[in-house]
């Protein structure tokens, strides 16, 4: 908008301009036939019998002449009959004189003697100055020349002005931008933030630091519960073990099983809304699909089932933290294994590009549940006890962190395909070194007590 109207201004200045200027002109020339009238006025006599005579100098008279052609005159009475013209016969009667569009003029009225006398001077214009001509002609050519390469000069200026004024608000929206549930913490910067704007950025940045601590209230009230649950979880399993009946002990342990899944389950939960990745973390996925391989297997054979890891040998390097990597695998793993037939296998593949595909033989996805299957607590059976819908939720989580697209797709055979897609980071011999290192050294988060898959 601001653009469009210094583009208006730039056509509508210069016009204005060339209107003042006719205006100015017409009226010099109006001026100047007013004075010339003035001076004829005064060459008006009146005769000893009544009449008036018109005694015009040879220095005026050959300014009216024919000869010259610029400048004429008529000296009328009241009743409009003609007494002096340098141009008309005199003796008639012209009520009002007939000029052509050329022709500029003025008149005075003066009473001399009694008697009323009308003198009428004008200008044919186009006999008129030459500089005159000159000007008027030229005038817009030349404002037109001056005037818009200074409000280009203005527009440019302008820009730059709005320009360094509005960067600190793009800047303030792209921290905006990275504002999420994982990053709380971020605020807007007030560093030459305009003043008409610091009561906004002010107001938003209170607004985020109420919600900063409604999030921190419930993320902390979930990591307590489930940290005060463990404690009645292990006393618990403590005294089913001095239960004589096996059959309800063993029943009342897969209870606690799942009970201590669901805790853990929430603490995973706490620990994704409060984990901010380093833009320079890296993990291999072919380590940490193989370690979730390995730590799950027990869980698998246990049900009759079996579980392969497939695809690349080579490591795979992603920008990521690994412990979180591993939970989200193995909640895609566990999830895959409770579904597929027994006496079958899921397979664990990671590919060259940064993508993980579990597979399972169970009875695939409804195509209306694809995306419900992602939400916190949601069943579809919710009949069943073995687990909470808590699982899938922390493998978005995870994706979500970690810039990620998680996914699932039917197969053709029958079972379902979860995909995940990771940025791929930039290979390095000593951070691939330093991957294998960790994963070496470090415990395994997906054991429970007693190293049980979880």
């Amino acid at each position: 908008m601001h653009i469009v109207a210094v583009a208006v201004v730039a056509i509508f200045l210069p016009l204005v301009l060339f209107w003042l200027l006719n205006s100015e002109v017409d009226q010099l020339h109006r001026d100047a036939m007013r004075a010339q009238a003035e001076v004829l006025a005064e060459r008006i006599v009146p005769q000893a019998d009544g009449t008036l005579a018109f005694n015009l100098p040879d220095s005026l008279r050959g300014l009216y002449s024919d000869a010259y052609g610029r400048y004429q005159y008529d000296i009328r009475d009241g009743e409009g009959r003609l007494l002096f013209s340098s141009h008309r016969k005199v003796g008639t009667t012209v009520t009002a004189p007939r000029l052509s569009e050329t022709i500029s003029g003025a008149g005075v009225t003066r009473v001399i003697e009694g008697q009323t006398v009308r003198i009428q001077v004008a200008e044919d214009l186009a006999h008129r100055d030459v500089i005159i001509d000159d000007i008027i002609s030229n005038f817009f050519r030349r404002v037109g020349w001056i005037t818009i390469p200074i409000l280009l000069i203005l527009l440019a200026t302008d820009i730059i002005i709005f320009r360094r004024a509005l960067a600190p608000l793009w800047q303030a929206s792209e921290e905006a931008s990275n504002i999420g549930p994982a990053r709380t913490d971020i605020r807007l910067p007030t560093e030459q933030i305009p003043r008409e704007i610091m009561p906004l950025v002010t107001a938003v940045n209170q607004a985020l630091d109420r919600l900063e601590d409604g999030f921190r209230v419930q993320r902390q009230f979930t990591a307590d519960a489930a940290h005060q649950l463990r404690t009645p979880l292990a006393i618990l399993r403590t005294r089913i073990e001095t239960l004589g009946d096996g059959t309800a002990r063993e029943a009342l342990h897969a209870d606690i099983e799942g009970m201590s899944r669901i805790v853990a389950q929430l603490l995973e939960i706490a620990e994704l809304d409060t984990l901010v990745l380093d833009p320079g973390e890296t993990a291999d996925l072919r380590a940490v699909c193989a370690e979730v391989v390995g730590a799950i297997a027990p869980f698998a054979i246990a049900q009759h089932k079996d579980i392969a890891l497939r695809g690349s040998d080579a490591p795979v390097l992603i920008h990521g933290n690994s412990v979180m990597l591993q939970r989200a695998v193995f909640n895609l793993a566990e999830n895959a294994i409770k579904f597929t037939a027994k006496d079958t296998a899921v397979d664990v593949e990671v590919g060259d590009d940064g993508v993980v595909r579990v597979r399972d033989c169970g009875p695939g996805i409804a195509e209306a549940e694809r995306e419900l299957i992602f939400q916190r607590f949601w069943r579809r059976d919710r009949q069943r006890s073995d687990g909470a819908g808590l699982g899938l939720s922390i493998v978005r989580g995870v994706a979500d962190d970690h810039a990620a697209t998680v996914a699932v797709e039917n197969l053709a055979g029958g079972g379902a395909e979860f995909t995940l897609r990771f940025r791929l980071a930039e290979a390095g011999a000593s951070v691939v070194e330093k991957n294998w290192r960790g994963t070496a050294a470090a415990p395994s988060p997906l054991a429970g007590e007693g190293g049980s898959p979880r």
